[in-house]
């Protein structure tokens, strides 16, 4: 459970860091974009926090 929530925010920043470089554009102009990460990894990292919690 936790390696899934640890997977998924670094997965899906490598994911945008890569498509940052190959586009062109520096880490700076994609900050937006590791903040949408953390917020998304955060509500998924809850949601499952919640089921977890609920099913046991």
């Amino acid at each position: 459970m936790i390696k899934i929530i640890v997977l998924i925010p670094l997965i899906l920043s490598l994911l945008w860091f890569g498509y940052l470089k190959l586009q062109g554009y520096s880490i700076a102009q994609g900050k937006q974009g590791f903040a949408y990460i953390l917020v998304l990894s955060l509500v998924i990292a809850a949601f499952y926090s919640l089921m977890l919690f609920v099913t046991h």
